[in-house]
């Protein structure tokens, strides 16, 4: 059984920096990809970061690249999120999610972890 846990969510002021993190659980981890997206009220789910298996990879959605920064740590089975800079767009319901490495899709989700950035 899978089992992706966030933490590290909370209400935080515009240009303050937050960690997240996400604990695996279930299978290997170092094979697969990971991934962050996020849902603010009223919106639908967005890409936010990805990073491929080894880490030698990342990607960002341009509203908060060069602001957040992903990593992962394969011995941990945990994947981070760097957020610097917050501001209140950046207010959602922040998910992981992992791709197996024989698939394209994001078969494993988090329950998610609230990230509040006042003004």
């Amino acid at each position: 059984q899978v089992q992706l846990v966030e933490s590290g969510g909370r209400l935080v002021q515009a240009g303050d920096s937050l960690r997240l993190s996400c604990a695996a659980s279930g299978r290997t981890f170092s094979n697969d990809a990971m991934g962050w997206f996020r849902q603010a009220p009223g919106k639908e789910r967005e890409f936010v970061a990805t990073i491929t298996w080894s880490g030698s990879s990342t990607f960002y959605a341009d509203s908060v690249k060069g602001r957040f920064t992903i990593s992962r740590d394969n011995a941990k089975k945990t994947v981070y999120l760097q957020m610097n800079s917050l501001k209140p767009e950046d207010t959602a319901v922040y998910y992981c999610a992992l791709r197996p490495g024989d698939s394209r899709q994001w078969n494993y989700w988090g329950q998610g972890t609230q990230v509040t950035v006042s003004s």
